[in-house]
């Protein structure tokens, strides 16, 4: 049955000629990926122009509640010179994200300000906005020719607002699903000038229950600078007991 419908689904759409707005289709693809409760080691490997590789080891929590917010608490393990720096997420639904990020150096917690979110991540080629969802009312969103075909949906997002644009990062962004799971498969970014500047690709991903998944390694490419990350998960157990209290500035310090 989980595989008829999505295929009588599209079957559907063919028959009538038209398309689901764009919106329901991002706003299912990320309900897709709200699994209760996650647990997770993630291995970011940066790889320079020249080839050199730089790794760093993480540990992540998540947590979705039933109004759509996922909170999350990032860690960072290794190498030595970011051990302890951590990130708290919460990951709204329909207002702005909110981001916190510890520096034991410091010993300073602060709030990432809007106009943070389209800078590195890590000094890696994901963005600080590239860990959370974004907003609907954010973007102005539509099918692109050749949407509905092939397996696969096409949606543009423009910022609605020039704000949006320095918040984000990107002037336009192009997004690629499958039809028969609203599974993101890749990303392309635009800058400005309209010219692709980035993309991200979903390499792998992990099943969870009744069609939710989770994105398990993707790989953000820069055109301009030629470097490249990749986000891999390991030791990747869902629906893993987390208490609230994980998500506070306190758990976040310790």
């Amino acid at each position: 049955m989980k595989l008829i419908l999505p295929l009588l689904f599209i079957q559907a759409v063919k028959a009538l000629g038209q398309l689901p707005e764009a919106d329901q289709i991002l706003e299912k693809s990320r309900d897709l990926t709200l699994l209760g409760s996650l647990k997770a080691t993630l291995n970011l490997t940066i790889t320079e122009k020249n080839g050199s590789v730089r790794n760093r080891v993480i540990t992540m929590i998540s947590k979705s509640y039933p109004d759509g917010t996922e909170k999350r608490l990032i860690k960072f393990l290794e190498p030595a010179d970011v051990r302890g720096t951590g990130m708290l997420i919460t990951d709204n639904k329909t207002s702005a994200d909110e981001m916190w990020i510890y520096l034991p150096a410091l010993k300073k917690t602060r709030r990432i300000a809007t106009t943070e979110k389209g800078r590195s991540f890590m000094n890696s080629e994901f963005s600080n906005s590239d860990m959370s969802s974004p907003t609907l009312a954010d973007f102005k969103n539509r099918h692109l020719e050749g949407s509905g075909r092939n397996n696969q949906w096409i949606i543009e997002s423009i910022p609605a607002a020039s704000d949006k644009v320095s918040e984000y990062g990107f002037n336009r962004k192009i997004s690629y699903f499958t039809m028969d799971g609203n599974r993101l498969k890749k990303m392309e970014f635009f800058d400005r000038d309209g010219n692709l500047f980035k993309t991200i690709e979903v390499l792998a991903v992990a099943q969870g229950e009744n069609g939710k998944y989770i994105i398990s390694e993707m790989k953000s490419v820069n055109l301009s600078n030629g470097r490249s990350s990749v986000i891999k998960f390991t030791n990747l157990s869902m629906n893993a007991p987390v208490e609230d209290s994980s998500f506070t500035l306190q758990a976040l310090e310790q």
